[in-house]
């Protein structure tokens, strides 16, 4: 019988619980949206009320928590949050300890969802898996031998922050979900009766949620869009071909939606990027487990522990 664990992701938006074994397997869900005003003492209210529901249920054997920020892996302290106050420095994996009585692996929420992605999802049978999430930000995790790959703290694999030119432009300044809203907004400022912009109308924020629909449609400026976003990205990934070079690069968070699109042009755009000795290049692919990468991920790391 596996071990009974608990995968824990907290984020800026969301506070996600599940139940499962040792193997990634999900049983049970909580789910909460987070209350920036309530800041971190108020995700830890409802974190240290489920689980002490549970453990009122059933002996609970070991903890893994994925953490939206940068965090020391060892010790499982908080080194800061830049979406919700009240997490500097504090030692979350010491007080899960403390209310579980049980060990616990803290780890960013990027190298948690890679290494969910490596063994149950979309690299599973690759070896190394570079994993990047595209979402509010930019950031990458990487698993070689089914282990998440740990630099020097405080972190490592940041992709998001590679630079793309001298004058400081970024994957993340590029290929993040708001970067691609800027995008959309500077160019219907221009042409506010063209496709992309009847579609986009008076949203103020998010507007990324309409390319897919653009790019269903033909859209000539959301395709130009697709395109300087996914060769922006694959220049990134490139750096980490040449550092890494992974078997396959794993595409996640909410720009990934797009689906094959952005896929098949950051596939495509990839290869004039890398030396001709590392030809072919990775694979590039899709994400699949979607919003339970972070959560199956930490029930791995809690199993590892078990």
């Amino acid at each position: 019988m596996t071990a009974n664990c608990v995968g824990i992701e907290i984020g800026g938006t969301k506070l996600q619980i599940v139940l499962g074994d040792a193997l990634g397997f999900i049983r049970g869900r909580f789910r909460f949206s987070v209350d920036r005003a309530e800041g971190a003492p108020g995700i830890r209210r409802l974190i240290e009320s489920t689980l002490r529901q549970q453990q009122a249920q059933e002996e609970i054997q070991a903890v893994g928590v994925g953490y939206g920020g940068p965090v020391n892996w060892r010790t499982g302290q908080i080194c800061c949050s830049h979406h919700v106050a009240g997490w500097s420095d504090f030692p979350l994996g010491q007080w899960l300890g403390e209310i579980t009585g049980r060990p616990v692996a803290v780890d960013n929420d990027a190298n948690v969802a890679a290494l969910g992605e490596a063994q149950l999802g979309a690299g599973r049978g690759q070896n190394p898996v570079l994993y990047v999430t595209l979402g509010s930000g930019v950031g990458g995790g990487l698993v070689v031998d089914g282990r998440i790959y740990h630099g020097a703290t405080p972190g490592e694999v940041e992709i998001g922050h590679i630079r793309l030119d001298r004058a400081g432009a970024t994957v993340e300044s590029r290929c993040a979900g708001w970067a691609v809203d800027r995008k959309i907004r500077k160019f219907i400022t221009h042409e506010p009766r063209s496709l992309l912009g009847r579609l986009v109308g008076e949203t103020a924020g998010g507007e990324a949620r309409h390319l897919g629909e653009a790019l269903a449609q033909g859209d000539p400026a959301a395709r130009q869009i697709l395109r300087e976003t996914a060769e922006d990205l694959a220049f990134g990934l490139a750096h980490a071909v040449h550092l890494f070079h992974p078997a396959v690069f794993v595409l996640g968070g909410g720009l990934s939606l797009l689906g094959e699109p952005l896929r098949g042009a950051v596939a495509h755009a990839l290869p004039p990027f890398v030396m001709d000795a590392f030809q072919p290049v990775p694979a590039v692919t899709l994400a699949t487990l979607r919003e339970d990468a972070v959560p199956a991920g930490a029930l791995l790391l809690a199993g590892s522990l078990a």
